[in-house]
């Protein structure tokens, strides 16, 4: 696995789902608790975050999440983040990322759209410049915060146009957070040209996964766990060439799975669904996009050429265009032959 490793450390990546917020490191995290010292239960010191960040179940880490969420409170803080979480995927040799970002979050907490939009816009030109990354925004209704967030999530994605904006998500709990209702926010969204990326089936059932295909036209699914348990299900995803992002070590850690040996990633390659490996909240899953890569490698029973095949397949499903998708394909297959 040590040659494996090295492989992946520089392989040529997209990563495809992966959190705004969720990826603050440590050290940006301890940085902004201690801005905010004496209003929020983040721990300022990053030795201490482990434990804070060792989730119960689901509902545990949402509690936390919002947590971290609520140190993120003026535009400079979100510059400042998602600079430092380009800065960290670059350093993993990720050329493209898709990253989810909820504005909801933080308008409501008061910083004006307008800002918070100029605010990632400039930490993505800057990024681009500085790293060689290319970051896109999917824009995400926080699920729990019901359809009030829907309504100015798709007001904040059709007035402020960021530039990198390229898709429209749901995240949060989804019991209790029916799909259906969000129909027609999507059929909006969809009309304006995003493509529809929403959460559905981690800690639910496979008809949240069907309620995402045929009541919000999901072209990629947040992860998709329960796919496993409906035949039929995965027999229509193979079908139609509907990707899994895959996040193996965040379903771990959220109890959506039992162990790592449990997961169904194997099922679903061997169903013929695409999949593409990713890292979720990676700080607050105490892993990487690089150790995502490694977890999948052995489940699969993968050498080189099989991981740089889960490369080329989150290139495959991601959304950048056609030009950079044939150069990011080409590169990965650069590095693999002379690997």
């Amino acid at each position: 696995m040590t040659d494996l490793t090295s492989f992946i450390a520089g392989l040529p990546k997209a990563e495809l789902h992966v959190h705004h917020v969720g990826s603050a490191s440590p050290r940006i995290v301890a940085e902004l608790a201690a801005r905010h010292e004496g209003t929020s239960p983040v721990p300022a010191d990053p030795a201490a975050l482990a434990d804070y960040f060792a989730f119960r179940d689901f509902a545990h880490f949402i509690e936390v999440y919002l947590s971290v969420v609520d140190l993120i409170r003026d535009d400079e803080d979100v510059r400042t983040l998602t600079y430092e979480v380009a800065r960290e995927l670059a350093r993993q040799q990720v050329r493209y990322a898709e990253l989810t970002v909820t504005p909801y979050s933080s308008v409501k907490r008061g910083i004006a759209a307008p800002a918070f939009v100029a605010a990632i816009e400039d930490a993505r030109t800057s990024a681009a410049r500085d790293f060689g990354i290319e970051l896109r925004w999917c824009f995400d209704i926080p699920g729990e915060a019901g359809l009030a967030a829907a309504e100015e999530t798709l007001r904040i994605a059709l007035e402020e146009k960021a530039d990198g904006l390229v898709s429209f998500g749901l995240g949060g709990p989804e019991i209790g957070v029916p799909r259906p209702q969000f129909k027609p926010y999507f059929d909006q969204a969809r009309a304006a040209g995003l493509h529809s990326v929403p959460h559905a089936g981690e800690t639910t059932g496979p008809e949240t996964i069907w309620d995402a295909l045929r009541e919000l036209g999901a072209e990629r699914i947040g992860h998709g766990t329960s796919a496993a348990r409906d035949p039929q299900l995965l027999a229509y995803l193979a079908e139609h060439q509907i990707a899994l992002e895959v996040c193996p070590t965040s379903n771990l850690r959220t109890r959506a799975v039992a162990a790592l040996e449990d997961h169904p990633l194997p099922l679903f390659v061997e169903a013929g669904v695409p999949v593409t490996i990713n890292s979720d909240d990676p700080p607050m899953f105490g892993t990487t996009l690089e150790g995502e890569y490694a977890v999948a490698a052995r489940l699969l029973d993968l050498d080189a050429a099989g991981v740089a095949g889960l490369a080329k397949a989150a290139v495959s499903a991601s959304f950048l265009d056609h030009a950079g998708k044939e150069q990011l394909l080409t590169a990965i297959d650069d590095y693999t032959a002379g690997s």
